[in-house]
């Protein structure tokens, strides 16, 4: 199977020009550094121990960012790498100045770019965050003897059912695990299955409050705008949830005459549609992108951009969480509870049930099934403040859980220091 799989990764190479060009058209690659992927390195490997990070995309990033700034500290560590495989997640990268740890994008599952990138940065610990299980660098780590470690694990009924199909490739591949930490007791339950050696469970890393402040500062000309506005966020919609929450604006517009809906839309490319959508229900919509001076007639601000989604959870204290009503497996809904926002989502969040079963009993969100559920929670919150108590709870949840997982990974560094 593991023949297969590189035969499948030559085809997807022999094409890969070709995907690169389209993928620098639409802007979602990188020009210059797309070589990465090739495992042509931009960036220098000094001399000493090396902790390499990887996590697919925006999400991953900003959650163990905290903890990378926490192993900063740790003298034994010469230099972090973190490789991420989205552009957006390189442009959130770039905003922070860090001492020590530099950012490179993940090479293509070859079983030679996996050799070739191991040769190059020899990393000491290699953590992969959440759903990342790469079968080459796996084994590549295995055959080189570096420590594998797949951090906030979280494994999804539907993959654990794919792997499963697999079954013997798939307990070749997650053997090479040395330890896991699930974020949850469905993901516990599933690593077991899938056979890895050593399981230990920490708590969902995005439950730090990951309050960074070149994330969250929004344009003063915007707040100015925005101050005397009932507002409420959708965040991280999908097709058919931004015409959903235009309904809901018409019929709350009825009762908050300044009322302003923001829609984060999950992929910007599909802009365009979303705008042409919200236009045909006569509703004045505006793009963040155009950076408006006036906001007196807007009903729909439209966010074209990525990696700025923090920013507006801290001007709105309801967020509609997306992929949970016409969509299916839900959104993490942990980045807005963070930020003191009450939460409304759909019946389809089965990747996150554990999450919200516990955001459900601190009374910080709530379920919806569709327009009127929704316009009657957002008209029961928008004037009520939030109860802070409980977010403190979950604010001390989070630190402690940072807390641990940096303790376990500067124990497991130096241990392996101690070995060479």
């Amino acid at each position: 199977m593991f023949f297969l799989y590189q035969i499948l990764i030559i085809i997807l190479l022999i094409f890969s020009p070709l995907i690169i060009f389209f993928r620098i058209l639409k802007k979602k690659e990188d020009k210059k550094r797309y070589k990465e992927k090739f495992c042509f390195p931009s960036k220098k490997r000094i001399n000493g121990n090396l902790i390499w990070f990887h996590g697919s995309s925006v999400g991953e990033l900003l959650s163990i960012l905290p903890l990378v700034q926490e192993l900063e500290k740790n003298k034994s560590i010469n230099q972090i790498l973190v490789t991420t495989s989205t552009l957006s997640s390189a442009q959130i990268f770039k905003k922070f100045n860090f001492k020590k740890t530099i950012h490179q994008f993940f090479p293509i599952d070859s079983i030679l770019f996996s050799y070739k990138f191991l040769n190059y940065w020899k990393p000491t610990i290699a953590i992969f965050v959440e759903s990342e299980i790469w079968p080459s660098v796996f084994r590549a780590l295995n055959k080189k003897s570096i420590p594998l470690k797949l951090l906030n694990a979280r494994i999804t009924k539907k993959t654990f059912n794919k792997w499963r199909c697999v079954k013997k490739f798939s307990n070749s591949v997650f053997q090479n695990i040395s330890i896991a930490y699930p974020q949850n007791e469905e993901t516990l339950n599933y690593l077991k299955k899938l056979n890895v050696k050593k399981i230990k469970k920490i708590g969902n890393l995005k439950f730090f409050n990951n309050q960074q402040s070149k994330l969250n500062k929004l344009d003063d000309t915007f707040l100015k705008n925005i101050n005397l506005k009932k507002i409420w966020c959708a965040s991280s919609t999908h097709p058919g949830e931004e015409i959903i929450c235009a309904d809901v604006h018409i019929n709350l517009k009825k009762k908050y005459k300044n009322l302003l809906t923001i829609i984060i839309p999950r992929h910007i490319h599909r802009v365009n549609k979303i705008v042409n959508e919200i236009k045909s229900l006569d509703l004045n919509i505006v793009l963040h992108s155009s950076k408006p001076k006036k906001l007196n007639n807007t009903d729909i601000y439209l966010v074209d951009t990525y990696g700025e989604t923090q920013k507006f959870y801290h001007s709105s204290d309801i967020v509609f969480m997306g992929k949970s009503i016409s969509g299916k497996g839900g959104q993490n809904p942990l980045e807005p509870t963070n930020l003191g926002s009450t939460v409304l989502y759909g019946p389809n969040v089965d990747n996150f049930k554990d999450t919200y079963k516990l955001l459900n009993k601190l009374k910080v969100a709530y379920k919806v099934n569709g327009v009127k559920s929704l316009t009657q929670s957002i008209d029961k919150l928008i004037t009520k403040p939030n109860n802070k108590k409980n977010y403190l709870k979950i604010a001390k949840m989070g630190k402690k859980i940072l807390n641990e997982t940096k303790d376990e990974i500067n124990s497991l560094f130096n241990n392996e220091i101690k070995k060479t």
